[in-house]
């Protein structure tokens, strides 16, 4: 029973890493959300799975909501994260390459451009 707990904390704990990878080396968005969603909700049911064959009975009923719970909202996150950045593509563009030497800023500071304020 502890080996077979072990073997799924271990396995969560790769998915995780592989959700963190991802979500730092994908590039846009919509690819980020998916890898965010989709591997840490395995992950989770894999962690916790390994938790209630370690845990008393009493606490793996606890341990078998959390599942449900993980299962029903993380989607549903994702799904909501994916639709807000379908709806304004432009605003959650946001391209992070930790690789990449910082640009020069601008003196004033990053401003959008747009009408200028009235007054």
């Amino acid at each position: 029973m502890d080996l077979a707990a072990d073997v799924l904390l271990l396995a969560g704990a790769a998915w995780f890493l592989l959700a963190a990878i991802g979500v730092a080396r994908l590039g846009d968005s919509l690819a980020r959300v998916h890898a965010a969603t989709k591997a840490t909700t395995l992950g989770m049911i894999l962690v916790v799975l390994g938790a209630v064959l370690q845990s008393p009975d009493s606490g793996a009923v606890k341990l078998l909501l959390a599942i449900a719970l993980v299962v029903l909202t993380n989607p549903l996150g994702g799904h909501l994260l994916g639709r807000a950045v379908e709806q304004n593509p432009g605003a959650a563009e946001v391209r992070i390459d930790v690789r990449a030497p910082v640009p020069p800023s601008d003196e004033e500071g990053d401003q959008t451009e747009g009408p200028a304020p009235e007054g």
